[in-house]
């Protein structure tokens, strides 16, 4: 199981309120959110090994160089990314915990969390292991694939709510048949949460339309460059005035799947826990004892 780490933290904090606090009225609402759904999933899913997966850059310069949009309106005053100041002196005390609890976590200088689940996914299918990838940003559906036993737990509508994403739930929702044309659609249709424009006029519904027809990006421009292809005017028209965008968005959409990431990065979980009186400091410093308990319960036994 491979954790979009700051997807879940962000929705921790969002979701439990800032009146969750230390005992010195220090809010770790993100803290105890992020520790109960770690081990919710434990409980639900019972996976033998686990990677809390790190952005250790959040947006990395060649996604900037391909696209100078990329994240652009989230970037704040101090040139790093716009943090709600109640959560950021949480997360460094989330990886505190998940050290202390023996649960590895994973980032790498230059890349997204995206691509580091994107690396272990590929070497886990490799390795003829199935993977669910637990997160609320859809970018991550692209790595979906029926063969390679890679499914998404979607957590749009909440833990209580999680939606297994597969080939299945993709034809249904999206139109597309594979987690690589999830990608293609994903680059036409654009994402403004993520500061990608898309080509203007062609929606969700008329890119997936393309995408069957055409099979995939490529297939695309090929019949857009195509005078005597089967495309309209003025679809012909939208995607060869997107063409820059079209050149450079697939490198920032598509994830990276070979992020020097070190091997043996000790993924498996703990029974108990990896440095007990370190968890126990932190437990009454931060008034965590509720949460931890439970994670330290969900453990296999």
């Amino acid at each position: 199981m491979l954790l979009d780490a700051a997807s879940l933290y962000y929705r921790a904090f969002y979701g439990v309120p800032e009146s969750v606090t230390a005992p010195d009225g220090t809010p770790v609402n993100a803290v105890r959110g992020f520790c109960d759904t770690i081990a919710a999933l434990l409980r639900e899913h019972r996976p033998e090994r686990l990677v809390a997966c790190w952005d250790d850059d959040w947006r990395p310069d060649f996604r900037v160089a391909a696209l100078p949009t990329y994240k652009a309106h989230r970037v704040g005053a101090d040139g790093g990314e716009e943090t709600p100041e109640a959560l950021r002196p949480q997360v460094p005390l989330i990886a505190d915990v998940l050290a202390a609890v023996g649960i590895a976590r994973l980032g790498s200088p230059g890349y997204e969390a995206d691509d580091v689940i994107a690396t272990l996914t590929t070497r886990a299918v490799a390795a003829g292991r199935a993977v669910d990838v637990v997160t609320g940003d859809r970018d991550l559906f692209q790595l979906v694939d029926d063969t390679g036993h890679v499914r998404v737990l979607y957590t749009g509508r909440g833990l209580k709510r999680l939606e297994t994403v597969d080939t299945a739930a993709l034809r249904e929702r999206y139109g597309v048949g594979s987690g690589a044309a999830y990608s293609d659609l994903a680059v036409l249709r654009g994402d403004p949460s993520d500061g990608l424009p898309g080509v203007a006029g062609i929606g969700e519904k008329t890119a997936a339309t393309l995408l069957a027809r055409h099979r995939d990006l490529a297939g695309v421009l090929a019949a857009a460059a195509d005078p005597d292809g089967d495309l309209t005017p003025a679809q012909r028209r939208k995607l060869l005035a997107a063409g820059e965008y079209l050149s450079a968005a697939p490198a920032v959409v598509r994830c990276v799947r070979d992020v020097p990431l070190p091997d043996g990065q000790g993924d498996l979980l703990p029974r108990t826990a990896a440095d007990p009186q370190h968890l126990q400091v932190l437990a009454e410093r931060w008034g965590l004892a509720s949460s931890v308990q439970r994670l330290l319960a969900a453990l296999p036994s």
